[in-house]
């Protein structure tokens, strides 16, 4: 029933946060950085303005609702490519084996004493702030999780009788590793992908609040709560709105990827 119950609630918040973030356009009362009219800045809720408006009186519903773009692009984005390197690394560590596993366990360990927020600030400060540069920061930065366990249960999977039957059948190494090995990994590997996305949109909210991330005036959630920390008390509608919006977008990711966990893993739900 727990199962059910968090792969429901999971779906429901992420479906939720995709329709803004395909139709946020549609749903927008306004241009969210053209409309600007000083006349109606920090205004409260009200029918006018569902969300009320920031210091320079742009709708923040309608930021709220392009923001949802930004945030997911980000988050699906970087992990695409976290999930593309670490299941390269991993699979091949783990079936070749030698020196190259050593490498790569190297690096791994490597990747994983620094912090990846730290590592993804460093990018940032070289290549400077923008979208592509936010997705390339934390593209690199969070793909050792999914080496690690690609790596694993290829160790476990190499050794089964179906991958001994295509080695005498004369598959190559690459063709085993596409049909043999990798489609008995994908399990965890998307499970690790649904939860790292939340990490890369909070991650993307961090470097946006500290002036790092998507530049303004882009509507990006962090971005809106670095505008609003300085009103926090007079206008708490302008960071209410925003950070509720990445609670509700992580906790789905998160109870989404639970719920997963707990289906691809039948030792994972007996032990609960």
């Amino acid at each position: 029933m727990k199962i059910r119950a968090n792969l429901a609630l999971g779906g429901g918040l992420t479906a939720l946060a995709l329709f803004v973030g395909v139709f946020g356009p549609w749903l927008a009362h306004t241009d969210p950085i053209m409309d600007a009219n000083l006349m109606n800045a920090e205004l409260p809720p009200s029918g006018e303005f569902w969300f009320g408006t920031d210091q320079q009186g742009r709708d923040i519903w309608s930021r709220v609702m392009y923001g949802a773009q930004i945030s997911l692009t980000v988050g699906v984005v970087s992990q695409l490519i976290n999930t593309f390197i670490g299941t390269a690394l991993g699979v091949t560590a783990g079936y070749w084996g030698g020196w190259w596993d050593d490498f790569v366990n190297g690096l791994t360990n490597l990747m994983l004493a620094i912090p990846s927020l730290i590592f993804a600030l460093a990018i940032m400060a070289i290549l400077g702030p923008g979208l592509t540069s936010l997705l390339i920061a934390l593209g690199l930065t969070n793909w050792s999780y999914t080496c690690r366990i690609s790596r694993a249960q290829t160790l476990a999977i190499k050794s089964q009788g179906y991958v001994q039957a295509a080695r005498v059948l004369g598959y190559g190494d690459i063709r085993i590793m596409f049909s043999q090995i990798l489609p008995n990994t994908l399990g965890p590997i998307i499970v690790i992908a649904t939860l790292g996305m939340g990490g890369s949109i909070l991650a993307e909210a961090a470097l946006s609040f500290l002036g790092l991330g998507v530049r303004p005036p882009a509507p990006s959630w962090g971005s809106m709560l670095s505008d609003a920390r300085e009103t926090i008390t007079i206008a708490p509608w302008l960071s209410l709105f925003p950070g509720m919006a990445i609670f509700l977008t992580v906790l789905g990711l998160n109870l989404l990827g639970d719920g997963l966990r707990d289906i691809l893993d039948p030792q994972s739900r007996s032990r609960r």
